[in-house]
């Protein structure tokens, strides 16, 4: 076999490039009633047989058919039976070697993946999923991070006994703790709170668990098959067609509900260097060096080559897939600074094309764990080239998330809420979404505000390292602090599940392949702290009438007015009218409060109704002149019109 240097000149030359760039959309395996046909993309190779099996994980194969080499490096077979649920691999001969491997553009697979799976798509289709469509757009993006495994594992939440840890968990409604009737969990507890937009942690295909294990557990950033669903979450891994379905169901059930759909996608890396892509194609969808050191800019291992044509378009066609298929309706890019900006916007074009501008949210992760061996001209989507990307491509803000809590990696250092001194202009640029001077920032569509992620500590895991000693109440009150921050910047809103009531893993800043007792949702735990829950209740109830904050627009910046600061405060107005609809403010007063001594501030001029005062919601309270802002807590006023009031 060549070495990976060899492989990557061979791929660089323009005769590589033009003799072997296909731009079919048949590659796989296609299915229908008439039909079943077999492409795969491997230019190089000298031979390649396809080999059919009755079981997705053991047995010998029932038939083995030499396939006929096509254009553009392809190899394909295909015959007029209708093989849905037969299962297969591919051997082929290359470099004077045998390779057996599964369809990397494989649509459905066998128990942990390892044969691919011929697939009749429609016949996995629930009842009523050609109807199925995402619920209106709300009037702001409320993004609830869950994880499949964590959001029904716990007993507590009351899901069924068969359906806990599964997709068929979202399709139980009116869950209640304990199966008590009286307090929802699930889906009713998620509609209370607010959430508009469930993003789900991944939910592909993945290879750091045994699919037949039930107690298995992994956040699942380790991709095998990128389009076909995860096993370990159906009712039956075995059987390739049920992961499928029970997806789909789960799916339609969050529509059904009020809630857009996102998918967390991981195309920077792969869970190892045995793949089916990169035996396929040796080093052509992986970054590597000039001296043929392998590129890890993901610290997993391994970098996928976005930048490479057929690399590009496997993504790109990807993410369309899920979107069509499976009715997904944003993605979430892991470590998207590893992928190039132009991939980025090609996804963003497409998408807009077929659904319509903005209509599938889309952002990542804009930055890398290391440098990367990424080829030519092409740039990487990184936080620094933002003004790179389309206006609908959005990023993690992690400059609003260390400003507010404090720094991400260093346990003991704090940020505004919990007692550092001198963030008070951050604090002021994060409500802005940082379009500021300077910035490259196109609007507040780009920026994700946000202070918790399944990454690292959770906000109060980071208040306990924080503040040593301090008493419940007060870290109660920071928590209270920091969601009204955020809450009230500008930008798109986004929180771990469970943050809202003081979710905790004991200190685990990295829980990634812990048990899932430690990482399952508590739902006893969003009872226990229930005044935490009514409070981020309220304020994403507020955040949805107040169109100063939602604003998208790259004008939305100057909506934010009267700016002042001083030690460990600071405040602002918020123009809150909304052209053509009536605002029931129209206009905001916002200060926080992260010191310990109380703050007066004088009011401009008119009857304030205070909306938020001291860690509370508050209805049907004015004041006038000056406010009076409690320590460590902020003030949220409206003036205006007053018809339709909150009601908390």
């Amino acid at each position: 076999m060549r070495s990976i240097s060899e492989w990557k000149r061979t791929y660089n030359t323009e005769d590589f490039k033009a003799n072997y760039t296909y731009a079919g959309q048949d590659l796989g395996c296609t299915c229908t009633e008439g039909k079943t046909s077999f492409v795969l993309w491997s230019p190089l190779a000298e031979e390649v047989c396809l080999y059919l099996y009755k079981d997705g994980e053991s047995g010998e194969a029932y038939g083995s058919f030499p396939m006929e080499k096509g254009e553009k490096g392809t190899w394909r077979w295909e015959t007029e039976e209708n093989l849905n649920g037969v299962y297969y691999d591919f051997r082929l001969s290359m470099d004077g070697e045998q390779v057996c491997l599964g369809d990397p553009y494989a649509r459905a697979c066998g128990v942990n993946g390892k044969r691919s799976m011929a697939v009749l798509l429609e016949s996995t289709d629930p009842k009523g999923w050609k109807e199925d469509k995402a619920p209106a757009k709300a009037e702001e993006n409320i993004i609830y991070e869950i994880h499949v495994k964590e959001f029904s594992w716990d007993r507590s939440g009351g899901f069924p006994e068969k359906d806990r840890g599964k997709y068929t968990a979202f399709t139980k409604e009116h869950t209640t703790l304990n199966h008590d009737g009286i307090h929802p969990t699930g889906m009713d507890y998620m509609k209370q709170l607010g959430v508009t937009y469930v993003q789900l942690m991944p939910v592909y295909d993945y290879g750091s668990v045994d699919e037949k294990d039930d107690h298995g557990f992994n956040w699942g950033y380790d991709p095998v098959n990128y389009n076909v669903p995860e096993g370990s979450y159906s009712t039956d891994p075995c059987h390739g067609e049920v992961r499928i379905r029970e997806f789909k169901e789960m799916i339609q059930a969050l529509h059904k509900n009020g809630f857009r759909v996102i998918m967390d996608v991981v195309y920077n890396h792969m869970y190892s260097l045995d793949t089916n892509l990169n035996k396929a194609v040796p080093w052509y969808y992986y970054r590597s060096f000039e001296n043929g050191e392998i590129s890890n800019g993901s610290a997993c291992g391994n970098d996928i080559a976005s930048e490479r044509p057929m690399c590009g378009d496997y993504i790109l066609q990807s993410v369309l897939y899920w979107a069509e298929e499976y009715h997904i309706d944003g993605f979430r890019f892991d470590l998207m600074g590893l992928l190039d900006t132009d991939l980025m916007n090609r996804i963003r074009k497409e998408l807009d094309v077929r659904y319509g501008k903005g209509e599938k949210l889309v952002y990542g992760e804009p930055w890398a764990a290391d440098k990367t061996a990424m080829e030519g001209s092409s740039i990487q989507a990184l936080k620094s080239n933002i003004g790179l990307l389309d206006e609908n491509v959005g990023m993690f803000c992690d400059d609003t998330r260390d400003a507010i809590k404090g720094h991400v990696f260093e346990a003991k250092v704090p940020g505004f809420v919990n007692g550092k001194g001198g963030l008070e202009e951050k604090i002021l640029d994060s409500v802005k979404a940082w379009c500021i001077p300077g910035s490259q920032i196109k609007s507040p569509a780009q920026i994700i505000s946000y202070i918790s992620a399944h990454d690292n500590l959770t906000l109060w895991d980071k208040l306990l390292a924080t503040m040593k000693g301090a008493s419940r109440e007060k870290l109660l009150r920071v928590n209270k602090l920091a969601a009204a921050v955020y809450m009230t910047c500008q930008g798109n809103l986004f929180l771990l599940s469970g943050e809202e009531f003081a979710r905790t893993k004991d200190g685990e800043e990295n829980s990634f392949n812990l048990p899932i007792e430690l990482n399952r949702l508590d739902w006893q735990r969003a009872y226990e702290n229930e005044e935490l829950v009514s409070f981020y209740q309220g304020l994403i109830r507020l955040r949805k009438q107040m169109p100063g904050l939602c604003d998208k627009t790259a004008q939305a910046f100057g909506r934010i007015r009267d700016l002042w600061a001083q030690s460990q405060a600071v405040g602002f107005t918020v123009d809150n009218q909304d052209p053509g609809n009536a605002s029931a403010w129209t206009q905001l007063y916002i200060a926080y409060n992260a010191s310990d001594k109380v703050i007066e501030r004088p009011l401009p001029e008119g009857d304030w109704e205070i909306l938020v005062k001291d860690g509370r919601i508050c209805d049907k309270t004015f004041c006038k002149g000056i406010v009076t802002v409690e320590p460590v807590s902020a003030v949220i006023l409206g003036r205006g019109c007053f018809c339709w009031r909150f009601m908390a």
